[in-house]
């Protein structure tokens, strides 16, 4: 049982400075760590899932499930930008620590053992691979509807994945599982944009990664211009009677609010997934986690308060608040604009995610969890080039079928759970290495670390029940490949 949580020591952890055939390159700076920060988290939650969390969510039957922040949604954005602060903090002590590709990964192999360790790099596929299969849909939609104010309608049965349809409750949609065109009695529904778009990104995370932080800076410029257009826009048209009542569902609504609109802010914890491929990492990392995840915390009140200033929250439910906001506030051409920006959007939030998982992968097939197939890297790119394309394949295919609200609820659970193990792993290694140099510390660590583990599991408890149970059998499926195949070959191991 010992073996399970034996912990892989830092100074194996830690990469040289000097480059190897075996190491990846180093080419990021901190301006370059805040656009990846910036690309990831901005995307599908501030353009698609904050209406949700203003207006909450009913079922088939109009029965509210889920409570509705309403105009309070500025504090669900609070409560989650404290809580992923409190996390930042922890990300970037033990970023600057270990300059390693692996992440949380890598940081609770250090700190709170191997078992652990898969666990969370199991759990990682949730936030990254499994969440960008909503991204992709996501986009898939935006795009349909982009491509229709140009009189330009693509057939439902290309756009719409087989499960969309299946558990959709709009009868119009549910209604393609008859009508859409049928072999050996199957229906032909997928979503060739969503798939489309992920093999493009694929392809240019394989070009390497000073081409994708490049694209990457270009992608967040228009997103920023897009958004500061809204709020531009929206300022001129907010009515003070839509701000009552501020807080419709009291607490509950703020914290199921929060819950909702997790989703968006998802994704900072991807810049320590650049860490061996970053300058000065000791200085730089913690550098573009915090100072990324300060911008969009302020991006995102400010939106949210624009957002339910123009528009009574009851009506923000819909695929596309803030276009329809600017669509009720008379700036139809405006709103075309932000649904584009919404594409862009989404591109980064897709190119960074994409570009963090494989490198997961890399970090576990290094230290024997994996395949060594896995970890392999391009001789010329110096990019994990077999995880990139095994992770591209499984998220394309996924989306091209698959429906995004499935997904949404398990990537906010499986990104929760790894943020509080990370911020416990901290708080165990200043004890058990309390001399280790710490390029970064956490402020008041004894405060700071227990209130990360329980606001994120606080988090956690406004997801539903269903949630959990798929969360646990996740968690199930991925103890059983761990004692199938990594606890026999860890290299940590095999030294005892």
């Amino acid at each position: 049982m010992r073996q399970l949580f034996k912990r892989k020591p830092i100074a194996e952890l830690l990469v040289g400075e000097l480059e190897t055939p075996q190491s990846l390159k180093r080419v990021l700076g901190a301006g370059d760590l805040i656009m990846l920060a910036i690309g990831a988290v901005i995307g599908a939650g501030i353009f698609g899932a904050i209406g949700t969390a203003a207006a909450g969510q009913t079922d088939a039957a109009g029965h509210m499930v889920r409570a509705g922040a309403g105009p309070a949604l500025v504090f669900s954005f609070l409560l989650l930008g404290v809580c992923c602060a409190l996390a930042g903090l922890c990300y970037a002590e033990l970023a600057a620590m270990i300059p390693q590709a692996g992440s949380a990964y890598a940081y609770s192999y250090a700190t709170l053992g191997e078992l652990i360790a898969w666990i969370i790099g199991w759990d990682l596929i949730l936030e990254y691979a499994v969440g960008n299969v909503a991204v992709a849909i996501s986009w898939g939609d935006y795009f349909k509807s982009f491509l229709g104010a140009f009189g330009v309608h693509l057939p439902d049965f290309l756009t719409t994945g087989y499960r969309t349809a299946l558990l959709s409750a709009d009868p119009a949609t549910h209604g393609l599982l008859d009508t859409a065109p049928h072999v050996a009695g199957i229906p032909i529904l997928i979503n060739v944009p969503a798939f489309v778009i992920v093999g493009l990104i694929t392809w240019l995370l394989l070009l390497g990664v000073r081409e994708s932080a490049r694209t990457n800076n270009v992608l967040v410029v228009i997103k920023l211009l897009v958004l500061g257009l809204f709020i531009v826009a929206g300022l001129t048209h907010i009515h003070a009677e839509n701000y009552t009542p501020f807080s419709p569902n009291g607490w509950r609504g703020i914290h199921q609010g929060a819950a909702i609109v997790f989703f968006a802010y998802i994704g900072f914890d991807a810049i320590s997934t650049a860490a061996e491929e970053t300058k000065n990492p000791q200085r730089n990392l913690p550098i573009g986690i915090l100072a990324g995840l300060a911008i969009c915390t302020l991006i995102y009140v400010i939106v949210g308060a624009v957002l339910t200033g123009i528009v009574k929250y009851s009506d923000l439910g819909v695929a596309d608040p803030l276009a329809k906001a600017l669509d009720v506030a008379g700036y139809k051409t405006v709103g075309w604009i932000v649904s584009l920006g919404a594409i862009v959007s989404m591109s980064a939030v897709l190119l960074v995610f994409q570009y963090g998982q494989p490198r997961i992968f890399f970090a576990m097939a290094r230290d024997g969890l994996l395949p060594p197939w896995a970890a392999k890297i391009s001789a010329n790119r110096r990019v994990p080039y077999i995880t990139t394309i095994v992770t591209g394949a499984f998220v394309a295919l996924w989306a091209l079928i698959g429906d995004a609200n499935e997904t949404y609820n398990l990537t906010n659970i499986g990104t929760l759970f790894a943020f509080a193990l990370v911020s416990a792993g901290v708080f165990v290694l200043r004890f058990t290495e309390p001399d280790r140099p710490r390029p970064f510390r956490v402020p008041w660590f004894w405060v700071t670390t227990f209130v990360s583990v329980v606001l994120c599991i606080y988090v956690m408890l406004g997801l539903p029940l269903e949630t959990w149970i798929r969360f646990g059998v996740w968690l199930a499926i991925g103890l059983a490949l761990y004692l199938a195949y990594g606890f026999k070959h860890s290299k940590i191991r095999q030294k005892l």
